[in-house]
């Protein structure tokens, strides 16, 4: 797909946009999976075609579909979100490249703990009017202070999927 994107500000699609985890736990035999389900941001696509913007999750929001563990994970051993309710990746730069990908650096703050992330994202629908991007990655939760681990049970990369529908915003 060869497509210019139009400049101006962008506003994300809560309605039409989704962003997942998942990590293997008990000595890799179970994954976790789980859905923020309150997800919001905004984008700039610059003149020169390149985008900035923000994407932000209520950590509390994150529903793995299991209520104990949920309480769990947003309680001090990972997420604090008392004390850290936002995941933030703040988009520094995003631009598209051979055709439908999408390189983009920025940063990723969950606890109060900010790291340079950087993948490649895929441009799967654009219109004037709409963009929709799938991205996957993976993240070391321990870089950002969730390192709670009882026996050794959890190891290995959390992955990190999302699907983002940015809207153009009204003039």
């Amino acid at each position: 797909m060869s497509v210019a994107v139009e400049t101006g500000t962008w506003q994300l699609d809560r309605t039409a946009t989704t962003v997942a985890l998942k990590h293997r736990t008990m000595w890799g035999l179970v994954t976790v999976k789980g859905t923020f389900t309150t997800v919001d941001g905004h984008g700039e696509v610059r003149a020169d075609g390149s985008a900035v913007g923000t994407v932000t999750l209520d950590a509390a929001s994150l529903d793995t579909k299991n209520a104990k563990r949920d309480t769990h994970l947003r309680g001090s051993d990972f997420f604090d979100v008392d004390n850290h309710p936002e995941i933030t990746f703040a988009v520094r730069s995003a631009e598209l490249r051979d055709g439908d990908q999408v390189h983009v650096i920025g940063q990723l703050t969950a606890r109060g703990v900010s790291r340079p992330q950087s993948f490649t994202a895929r441009l799967v629908d654009a219109s004037a009017d709409a963009v929709t991007l799938h991205a996957e990655f993976s993240v070391d939760r321990e870089h950002f202070g969730l390192g709670w681990n009882q026996l050794g049970m959890i190891r290995g990369l959390t992955a990190v999927t999302a699907s983002l529908r940015f809207k153009r915003s009204a003039a």
